[in-house]
Formats: structure tokens, sequence, C-alpha cells
């Protein structure tokens, strides 16, 4: 293996994602600087920002894989670009670290998962959703393969427990004309919202939907919430302080995790972004991706992947997601699921969280109970 090893990330730091790019790209560079610090083999970053552009990050793993000497890429934030650029992932024999929440139905050896798939992120959401407020739900979502599979799922499970989809709607990316959807669903008085959107789409419905529970009651959040599976700590203040208060997010991490791990993280992030900042879990496992990533290749003495991907899957690694494992069979991680509550001061209080659940993205029910185990109320 050359000394220097280099190793590919790929984050859009602007554009309708970019506040979730620049806190992944903060992440990952983070990483790189206790590594560099921790360990005599030189680690290169090789940067590239899409600018939310697709024929620009197919132009941008390219050069990293053919033209930068990358065989390791640490990056993308929605599935739309995971899926464009894994050809070339596949072409160049390289590995793509993808650690954002997805819609699961992917098992794809060019990719390490560190993001959610399906049963650790959208079933415990709703094990915990029916029981307390009803399975008749709105679904939103965004007009690509995230908020259609999500929904469809979504469909499959309400069904499951004997319950009734009201409506499902999609907008397309940074569309903000959310009235007709919010009056949708006035008229239809759901049980709960699940919301799909992304960035400035979401943002403007959940301001949408606050001005609508401060008319009706019947749609403040403890009585018919708004939860989502892709929202985090980094777009909070993009929404407004208080504007979103009181609805629920899932995530495999929140900066309000009280272990020791966290808060040994936590002072780490502070002595190096300051006490104002708080961390993201796209900046959790954006780091956490980096970080494995290296030490696998450095343990393994080779940056082939085949190498790496055998040292991921021998013996958990520590990490501030709790003690990651890569499925031999999957390759994606065994992930812990949170539920958090969003707070007046842009934060995130954590209502309930289970353990690392292991990863089953076709929902073969290796890894998951059966949908027909959920309770509901009605």
């Amino acid at each position: 293996m050359r000394d220097a090893v280099k190793i590919g990330i790929l984050y859009s730091t602007t554009g309708p994602y970019g506040s979730m790019g620049r806190d992944a790209r903060d992440g990952a560079e983070m990483a790189l600087h206790e590594l560099q610090t921790a360990h005599e083999r030189r680690i290169v970053p090789e940067f590239i920002d899409p600018k939310a552009h697709i024929p620009d990050y197919l132009e941008g793993a390219r050069s990293l894989l053919r033209d930068r000497g990358c065989r390791h890429i640490v990056g993308t934030i929605t599935s739309l670009a995971r899926k464009e650029v894994l050809p070339l992932v596949e072409k160049h024999d390289g590995l793509l670290w993808y650690m954002c929440p997805y819609e699961g139905f992917e098992a794809n050896e060019n990719v390490v998962y560190i993001g959610g798939c399906p049963n650790q992120h959208l079933l415990p959401v709703f094990d915990y959703l029916l029981p307390r407020y009803g399975n008749r739900p709105y679904l939103v979502g965004a007009n690509y393969v995230w908020g259609w599979e999500m929904n469809r799922l979504a469909r499959e499970l309400i069904g499951a427990a004997g319950g009734e989809v009201l409506g499902e709607r999609y907008l397309p990316f940074e569309e903000t004309a959310v009235e007709r959807v919010v009056a949708d669903i006035e008229l239809q008085r759901p049980s709960f919202i699940l919301n799909n959107l992304i960035g400035p789409s979401s943002y403007a419905f959940l301001a949408a939907i606050k001005a609508l529970g401060a008319r009706d009651p019947a749609f403040r959040p403890e009585n018919c919430p708004v939860v989502s599976c892709d929202l985090t700590e980094c777009e909070l203040s993009a929404i407004g302080a208080g504007v979103a208060t009181g609805q629920l997010c899932a995530a495999a991490y929140f900066d309000s995790l009280d272990t020791p791990d966290n808060m040994d993280f936590k002072r780490r992030v502070t002595a190096r972004f300051g006490a104002e900042r708080r961390i993201s879990s796209v900046f959790a496992c954006a780091y956490t991706s980096l970080k494995l990533c290296a030490e696998a290749i450095i343990a393994a003495g080779t940056d082939d992947p085949v190498a790496v991907r055998k040292i991921l899957s021998a013996a958990p690694a520590r990490s501030v997601l709790g003690p990651i494992l890569i499925d031999p069979d999957t390759h994606h991680a065994a992930l812990p699921f949170h539920l958090g509550r969003i707070t007046d001061d842009n934060g995130f209080a954590i209502v309930t969280s289970q353990s690392a659940i292991a990863a089953d993205p076709y929902l073969t029910g290796r890894n998951r109970r059966s949908l027909r185990q959920l309770r509901v109320v009605s």
C-alpha cells in the first residue's frame, strides 16, 4: 500500500441540503484530524463539492476514483446521488461509505451503509406512534426514491395494522408552496403525519403545520405529531427557533445522548469548533464512517475493498454510535434507534431508544418482527 492513504470526500455544501453536507464534511474532516494525530501513516483527504448537481456528483466520483487514486469515497447525502455514483464505484472496484438513513432494498458489496435502513428507523417509529396516536396517518414526501419508498412501506405497515392512509402527497426538491397539502391535511384530520420531505420543502411544511396548530389545537404536536426520519440538528436553525418544537424525529444519534462516549466526543468537538456547535447525526455518522474507513485500511495494510470489508466484519469497533459491526452479507451497520422531540432551543429531547438493531434492508424478516405484531389504537 502507498505510504499515503487517500480517501475521497464527496459532499454538497451548498444547495437545498447544504447544511447537511457542511456538517458531514466537518465530521469527516474532524475524524481525519484525529487520525493524522494518532497514526504515523499519512491520511490525505481529496474533497469535492458537487453543489447538489447530479452531473457534478458523477464527475466528482470519476475524478476521485480514476484521477486522484482513491479507492474509498465517504459521501453523498441523497439516495439519488448515491444511486448515480454507484456504477462508477463498481467500475473502479471502490467502496462508497454512505452514512444517511435511506429507504432500504439495497445491499451492494461496493457500499458500506452506516446510515439506517427502514427496520432501523421507520419500523420502530411506527411501533411507537401507532399505539399512542392511532393508525390513520397522512404521508408527505419528496418526489424521488426516498419519498416514494418510505411512503410505500408506510402504507404496508398501516395496512398490516388494520389502519388507513388518509392522504399521500409529493413535492419536488426545493418546492415551498405547501398550502394545498396542508389544507388537505386539515380536511382529512389524520392521527399523525409522516414527513419524508427534504430541505426547504420540509422546513416550509413544518412552519405551515405550526400555523395550522395555532388555529386548530387538533394539529398541535401533542395531538397530531409530524415525524421525520431525515431531519437533523444542523437543519433546525433554518426552520427557526420554536417553529418545529414538539415534532418528532428518528436518528441513530442525537447531540443530547447522555453516554460517556458522547460526552467525550462533544468535548472534542467543542475544542475544535467552539462551545456553540451542536452535533448532528450527519456529523457523527460522517465522522464514524471516515474513522472506520481509515482505521480498517491501516489494519488491513491495504486499501483493497475486500480486505477492508473483512476487517469491518471481524469484530465490533468502538464509536460514538456505540459498537459498530458491519454485516458481511448486507454490508450494513447494526445501529441504535433513538426518537427525539424537537425542543425550543433547536435540539432534541430523547423520547425512547433501542440498542443496536441489526439491519434487514430487504425486510425479509431476518432481523425484524412481523408487521402484524404492531399494536394499534383506533
